[in-house]
């Protein structure tokens, strides 16, 4: 005798689908709800790619609360990311959360933001943070190797880190190093840092960016499941588009970041600094990642702005605010930063639509929208978003899955949900069986698709009309219910005090 029922004749019931790669923390503190992501009918937020929510120390509590905004403001009172994810749970969110622990945080919390290798006594604090967060629930050490301080990890330093998470049967997940030119290269170093740390590996949005590197696309798939054959843990995840998104700092050479964002806008103020920058976004022989080059700053989409006298360009490529302003795409990308006062959010057009459809179907494959979870009103609407903010999941099953006969449903809904679950060591999630945790999805596979665009990113998507948490009923008829079930779901490696 329930105590509801739901008719879902027609639908497709399934366990509820986790986000491999989200980036809602802040997000949620401020609005629970989650709206972009639980209409999609996730149910699971991971978050971590490089930085997380802690471990903090005394400075890196103050920095965070300075670099809040008026109108988001709220204590800092963790010093863990366990404790963060705990007191937002607690705050209330309406689907689950968890996270791994950030390479860069773990990297902040001893170095700060200096580009220097640890001395062994650091090194062996940095661990210390990785074993305390992972019996504190974390799933392992994630990593952004294009990003500073990131950037400045060697391959010994994330192998220390990567030993200490192994232990507790975490995983090593990482942005690679390269994407585009030196893909192949970044993928050698996670498969030697998996290898060496006896860790299980994931990578963090698979691609190959930029045209000229579209073709090797065929020898990282041969090379993963070369590894896989071998007995080495290796899989990844992956968005349902062409373009990425991030910052304009993924068009700077990291050194020119190196320590912290005062720091930047320092460098950037300097004309011998700005001119050695320049020659350096411009040259395909720099040894750093950059993606302006990549996309090209036609491929170069500003997607919004703070400051009300740059919001005129919200929406234009670079290319043609340096036409607008006479200046070239590098200067005008540091000018815009400067005026800014901080990183501007950009989509980079940079994947081929056949490497993107062809990913889809890889059974090792699982799936992160690399954005934030949001509701389609407020401030949200003055700035525009990647539309995999809002329809990452549902393009997955309705373009992909229905129209393009790319896989078959059941698949799909596999790698949404037990694929990752089992993958992370979540023995309770990501399956309808007895004894899990009522994560459930209710959608209409004829009907379920994704309505963002570039042009129009704030659309919700189609087709989800029930979402339970935990049991409770989050989404009915596809509007949210007011429940806020959500909790943190920890780590096979969790110890309760």
């Amino acid at each position: 005798s329930a105590a509801l029922t739901v008719d879902a004749g027609g639908m497709a019931v399934a366990p509820g689908f986790i986000n491999m790669l989200s980036w809602a923390a802040d997000w949620l503190i401020q609005d629970g709800r989650g709206l972009s992501d639980l209409k999609q009918g996730v149910t699971l937020e991971i978050f971590g790619e490089g930085t997380s929510l802690g471990p903090l120390n005394a400075g890196m509590r103050r920095e965070r609360i300075r670099r809040q905004r008026p109108g988001r403001r709220y204590p800092v009172t963790w010093t863990t990311n366990a404790g963060a994810l705990s007191w937002l749970a607690r705050r209330g969110v309406s689907m689950n959360i968890a996270s791994f622990v950030g390479a860069a945080t773990v990297r902040i919390h001893e170095l700060g933001y200096a580009d220097r290798a640890p001395d062994a006594a650091a090194l062996r604090r940095m661990q210390e943070l990785v074993r305390r967060e992972m019996r504190l629930g974390a799933l392992g050490l994630g990593s952004a190797l294009i990003y500073a301080p990131g950037a400045y990890a060697r391959t010994a330093e994330l192998t220390a880190l990567a030993r200490a998470a192994a232990p507790f049967g975490g995983t090593y997940i990482s942005h690679l190093r390269s994407e585009g030119d030196r893909l192949e290269e970044g993928l050698e170093e996670l498969l030697t840092i998996a290898r060496e740390a006896k860790i299980q590996a994931e990578i963090y949005h698979l691609k190959a960016a930029g045209k000229a590197n579209w073709p090797k696309l065929d020898r990282v798939i041969a090379r993963i499941e070369e590894a896989r054959a071998a007995g080495l843990r290796v899989a990844a995840n992956m968005y349902t588009y062409t373009a990425g998104s991030t910052g304009l700092d993924a068009a700077m050479p990291p050194w020119i970041q190196e320590g912290g964002l005062d720091a930047w806008l320092q460098r950037l103020r300097d004309p011998a600094i700005r001119a050695r920058a320049a020659a350096e976004m411009r040259d395909p022989r720099a040894p750093w990642e950059n993606l302006m080059r990549a996309a090209g700053p036609e491929g170069t989409l500003l997607l919004g702005f703070n400051r009300p006298s740059l919001k005129t360009y919200t929406g234009k490529t670079l290319a043609e605010v340096a036409r607008l302003r006479g200046t070239p795409p590098e200067e005008t990308a540091m000018d815009l930063v400067l005026e800014e006062g901080g990183d501007i959010g950009v989509a980079y057009f940079l994947m081929s639509e056949e490497n993107v459809r062809r990913q889809t179907a890889l059974p090792w494959m699982a799936f992160g929208s690399d954005a934030r979870a949001i509701a389609a009103e407020g401030e949200h609407l003055e700035s525009m978003v990647h539309p995999r903010t809002y329809g990452n999941f549902a393009r997955l099953l309705g373009r992909y899955v229905r129209e393009e006969r790319a896989l078959p449903l059941e698949q799909a809904v596999h790698q949404l949900t037990g694929l990752p679950a089992g993958r992370l060591g979540l023995k309770r999630r990501g399956r309808l069986a007895p004894g899990c945790f009522a994560d459930i999805v209710v959608f209409d596979p004829e009907r379920i698709r994704d309505t963002a665009t570039f042009e129009k990113p704030h659309s919700y998507a189609e087709g989800v009309w029930h979402v339970f948490v935990n049991g409770r009923h989050a989404l009915r008829e596809g509007e949210f219910t007011g429940a806020m079930a959500g909790r943190f779901v920890r780590g096979p490696g969790y110890r309760p005090a």
